[in-house]
């Protein structure tokens, strides 16, 4: 199995046990340059785009709830939902086309 060896982090403020955790697990935490968010560009569209479509619709009241939430929305933006950044297709029909 393929496992990271580098988490990005944005402020650079990592509580001890984070970094006990790292250090136990070979991890590498890499600091995103200040006044550089395209370093992380990915994860802050990633997480604009969960807050937007369900995050923010939702008084979400355990973590149950925010998990189902958060499946219901995996599952419409890989299977119903054309990305236009693969072609106005979905990521499984992607994927199919590339099987």
């Amino acid at each position: 199995a393929h496992h990271a060896s580098g988490i990005h982090q944005i402020n650079g403020l990592e509580p001890p046990h984070t970094m006990k955790w790292a250090e136990k697990h070979r991890v590498t935490i890499l600091h995103i340059q200040p006044g550089q968010p395209q370093q992380n560009a990915y994860n802050e569209r990633y997480n604009r785009t969960v807050r937007h479509e369900w995050l923010n619709q939702h008084i979400i009241e355990n973590i149950e709830e925010a998990q189902d939430f958060a499946m219901q929305w995996l599952w419409t933006y890989n299977s119903d939902r054309p990305n236009m950044g693969i072609g106005g297709i979905t990521p499984v029909q992607k994927l199919r086309m590339a099987a």
